[in-house]
């Protein structure tokens, strides 16, 4: 008797290596965000694409508020095509950073997704920036 992790076989290796290989050109985390910022190479730039109002409740320090509904090339004219956005939303229940990623792209920039969002970022115990006094709960308005 197998188990139901078994019940479907592992790819094989060379496979496996293509497939999250290129997974981790699609992403970063939280850590290594964190870490990077922490050393100082900061060769990207950290876009919150929530509203305005979930920006201000809280969001990871050095980043950027530009709402999905904003990212455009008028917008972005004054970043260069070469730039590295690292994209993120609320967190894994959230889809606003793929949909900005998507918009990203479209546009012909390099971008990364923040896997985890401000969910991800809290779990791993980093604090967020907070431009308003209130505490609320901090959610997507993506």
């Amino acid at each position: 008797m197998t188990s139901l992790v078994r019940d479907i076989p592992a790819a094989p290796s060379a496979i496996a290596l293509m497939h999250f290989s290129n997974r981790l050109t699609f992403e970063t985390d939280c850590s290594d965000v964190f870490s990077s910022q922490e050393a100082g190479e900061i060769d990207f730039v950290l876009v919150d694409v929530r509203g305005p109002l979930a920006f201000e409740r809280g969001h990871v320090p050095g980043a950027i508020n530009i709402p999905n509904r904003l990212l455009t090339a008028v917008e972005l004219a004054s970043y260069p095509k070469t730039t590295l956005f690292v994209v993120y939303c609320a967190g894994p229940h959230c889809n606003g950073a793929n949909k900005a990623a998507v918009k990203l792209a479209a546009l012909g920039y390099p971008v990364k997704e923040m896997i985890g969002g401000v969910t991800g970022w809290l779990d791993e115990g980093f604090q967020l920036s907070v431009e308003q006094a209130a505490k609320t709960a901090i959610g997507c308005e993506c």
